[in-house]
């Protein structure tokens, strides 16, 4: 069975070069719960890193059109490499000629609770994922309530992140749209580029 990511760090420090871009290298988690985070990512291809701690390091996959409040929406993840803990908190424009090179908003983040479970029997996140499935409540600044992970049949890595039908679905909003600004700084893609320029 597929993986939504190779297990530790080793692939993203491959890619960059940490003399050049100021992503962070490393980091361990200080926290009691589990965190996530999604972060809007303006590089060649447009898209929303949703992240999730996961044994010491953030499992990845980039949603190239954000996540959806709406429980009839199936949005697209596909996997990228593991992230370190510390990416959690990273907002910033990563240099031209630097893998994924383009800013980085600090879209939402928060901690979440594993609810996965088979056969009446809790599973650990990590065994969820690697079955496929994953039953997932954030809490988050913007996303809040039950989330999906599922992978996609056939010998693709592709995955489907979809909201669940509870209190906090609604098809009427749209966050990634209406609710563009950084948890961090305010501030908007757009403006993260300005600012690392300048």
């Amino acid at each position: 069975m597929g993986k939504p990511a190779s297990g530790g760090t080793s692939d993203y420090e491959g890619k960059r070069d940490f003399s050049r871009t100021p992503e962070p290298r490393g980091g361990k988690s200080g926290g009691a719960r589990p965190i996530f985070v999604i972060q809007e990512h303006a590089a060649s291809s447009h898209h929303f890193d949703f992240r999730l701690e996961v044994d010491d390091t953030l499992k990845s996959w980039a949603v190239p059109k954000g996540p959806s409040t709406d429980p009839r929406v199936k949005r697209l993840a596909v996997p990228t490499e593991d992230h370190p803990l510390d990416y959690a908190d990273f907002e910033g424009a990563i240099p031209d000629g630097q893998y994924g090179a383009g800013e980085v908003l600090l879209w939402d983040r928060g901690p979440y609770d594993n609810v996965t479970s088979k056969d009446g029997k809790a599973m650990s996140i990590a065994e969820a994922l690697d079955h496929g499935f994953a039953e997932i409540v954030l809490h988050g600044q913007k996303l809040s309530g039950g989330y999906r992970l599922q992978r996609m049949g056939g010998a693709g890595e592709d995955w489907l992140l979809i909201k669940s039908d509870d209190d906090a679905a609604d098809a009427r909003r749209n966050p990634v749209s209406t609710e563009p600004e950084s948890v961090k700084t305010g501030r908007s893609i757009g403006e993260i580029g300005e600012r690392e320029d300048g």
